[in-house]
């Protein structure tokens, strides 16, 4: 989900819900404690030069149970955020605390904000020697071949 997706939803929205990967909701008490511009630039295993650009929003739960935060203020952070940072309409990433920080994708059902879980990849798999496991597992363990 991109900036200017969000900002579309949050105008339909009298609340705001985040759900986690499993289905569990984000504590309504939630804060956004962060809005950020990521700028990472990095080399990959196969030796490009690689870069990725997202907005990055943290939110936080804490003990302040009665806490509620509308979507208007949402908005408001988000305008600021975009004034300050010189925000251009990139995709967000979310960063939650679980037994460590997650950082997950954003997507919207209608009615709610689904983290979404992220995975690690090779992004040089045409330069590295990476077999797929369903792969390895048909030419390698085929009945007969004693591997298995």
């Amino acid at each position: 989900m991109k900036l200017s997706e969000i900002k579309n939803y949050l105008n339909s929205l009298n609340s705001i819900q985040f759900s986690l990967p499993d289905g569990t909701l984000v504590p309504s008490h939630f804060h956004v404690t962060e809005i950020g511009h990521i700028q990472k630039q990095f080399v990959d295993c196969g030796g490009s030069l690689r870069k990725e650009e997202v907005i990055n929003f943290q939110l936080w739960t804490s003990d302040d149970y009665d806490h509620r935060l509308s979507s208007s203020k949402l908005q408001s952070i988000i305008q600021m955020s975009e004034e300050k940072l010189a925000l251009d309409d990139l995709p967000i990433e979310v960063e939650y605390q679980g037994a460590t920080i997650g950082k997950y994708d954003l997507e919207f059902d209608g009615e709610k904000f689904l983290l979404i879980s992220t995975q690690t990849d090779c992004l040089a798999q045409d330069k590295c020697i990476v077999t797929p496991a369903v792969e390895t597992a048909q030419t390698q363990c085929a009945p007969g071949s004693g591997c298995c």
